[in-house]
């Protein structure tokens, strides 16, 4: 049976679905404000391979991940870009898409966006102020807050007292009652573009960070669902907030809550703001995209890692060994996966003893008359861990790196279709044939055209 470590209890538990053979999954997904770096995708990778255990293990999955396209950070980035703040978030989904792509993360079920909930969010926001736990703001800013000492058990996920807490930096504290108090709805501003609005009853504005999720949530997966992901940075305000508010309208909200720790470097988060982000496009130009998942996938998902190009290069050395082991015993079909490697990701998603299995499992298949059992079960296990390299859902092309090898053989080519034509002008046939059929063995067509040889692999 999968355990799973939750946030709230502190404790690893048993994973008992709301639903016998189902698992609702909803992932905090990223705010399109810029291009995603290492730290980003870690948690896309990390919940991939959470839902791809649970179908694994029988469940039938809904997995939510969200899209945050409307908040203060992608306003303020676009006014700074002089461009509008839709045609940047739009431009950073399509970045964040192909570095899930480029990762091989799965799509999940649905990915909403924030801008396209509006109307179920005032829904919300509305429940709240009838039960008595929001109201609208008296300084005529139109802003709407959730009043935190209305609901005895705010702080319940992070184990905070009220008084304990800094003041939600979030909106102007002077229409609040208290400044612990969040923004549920904020007030359209004449600095703010009109575009970046919608009517409600309290005027013109949009939705509130936190808002947001609660929302989508509650759409897709109804009041009450199985386990709710993100990083560990999100656990306050916004999981706490979540939560809160969620609750606080009579939804019962998730049963678990599991969240991922950072990326560092030099000992601090990885993120835009230290500017010690490494994105994605540029770490692809010096390892795949299947290396850099390994390298991601190798560590717990609970575990602090430190980033550096030095560990990442001596994981996709590891990971190289296993597509060797896999080319040496030929095409396989996925076996079940060995029973250590199962029990290892029933221990809250245990990856460092799951990969510990995978590289005994390639030793002893090296060491086997006949690998090809042992390699079925490397299949299976890195199915898991969507490193399979069979997987038709990579991607065909490992961005700069193939581009680079491309290159690489098409100038070996190159040089070996001139001396053969030089041959074949100085009449020296039998050369010309010899360096064709040494083409030809590494795998390559040529085809003599009019404008000159081409050459294709066969």
């Amino acid at each position: 049976m999968l355990r799973l470590y939750d946030t709230q209890t502190r404790e690893v538990r048993d994973f008992v679905p709301l639903e016998e053979g189902k698992a609702g999954l909803y992932l905090c997904g990223l705010t399109v404000q810029s291009e995603p770096h290492v730290g980003h995708v870690r948690s896309a990778v990390n919940f991939d391979v959470l839902q791809r255990w649970l179908r694994h293990s029988g469940y039938e999955v809904t997995f939510i991940r969200n899209v945050t396209d409307i908040d203060d950070k992608i306003l303020t980035k676009s006014a700074e870009q002089g461009r509008p703040w839709y045609n940047l978030a739009y431009d950073m989904s399509r970045e964040l898409a192909r570095a899930y792509e480029a990762l091989n993360v799965a799509r999940p079920t649905y990915e909403p966006a924030a801008t396209g909930h509006v109307p179920e969010m005032v829904e919300l926001i509305s429940e709240l102020i009838e039960r008595g736990h929001a109201y609208a703001a008296s300084d005529g800013s139109g802003d709407v807050y959730f009043d935190v000492r209305s609901w005895a058990s705010y702080g319940e996920l992070t184990h905070q007292r009220i008084d304990d807490m800094e003041a939600a930096a979030d909106a102007d504290p002077r229409g609040k009652r208290d400044p612990r108090d969040f923004a549920l709805w904020k007030g359209h501003k004449a600095s703010e573009p009109e575009t970046a609005s919608w009517p409600s009853p309290w005027g013109r504005g949009r939705p509130g960070w936190h808002i947001e999720c609660s929302a989508m949530a509650g759409k897709y997966l109804g009041a009450a669902f199985d386990i709710h992901g993100g990083g560990v940075d999100l656990r306050f305000p916004h999981h706490e907030n979540e939560q809160a508010q969620s609750r606080a309208a009579g939804r019962p909200f998730a049963s678990y809550w599991v969240h991922n720790a950072w990326i560092t470097t030099a000992g601090e988060k990885m993120s835009k703001s230290l500017g010690n982000s490494l994105l994605i496009p540029s770490v692809l130009e010096r390892v795949r995209g299947i290396e850099l998942r390994f390298y991601l996938v190798a560590a717990h998902y609970r575990s602090h890692v430190e980033f550096s190009f030095e560990a990442l290069d001596e994981a996709a050395a590891g990971f190289q060994r296993i597509e060797s082991f896999l080319e040496r015993a030929g095409g396989v079909e996925r076996a079940e996966v060995p029973e250590a490697f199962a029990a290892a990701m029933d221990d809250d998603l245990g990856t460092p003893a799951a990969v510990a299995v995978l590289f005994d499992t390639v030793r002893d298949g090296n060491r086997a008359d006949d690998p090809a059992p042992y390699a079925a079960q490397v299949r299976a296990m890195l199915d898991v861990l969507g490193l399979d390299p069979a997987d038709p859902a990579w991607p065909s092309s490992g961005g700069a790196q193939d581009e680079k090898l491309t290159s690489a053989v098409d100038a070996l080519v190159a040089g070996l279709l001139e001396q053969r034509q030089a041959a074949r002008e100085a009449k020296d046939f039998a050369t010309a044939d010899a360096i064709r059929d040494r083409i030809k063995a590494a795998g390559i067509e040529v085809e003599d055209t009019p404008t000159g040889p081409k050459w294709s692999l066969a």
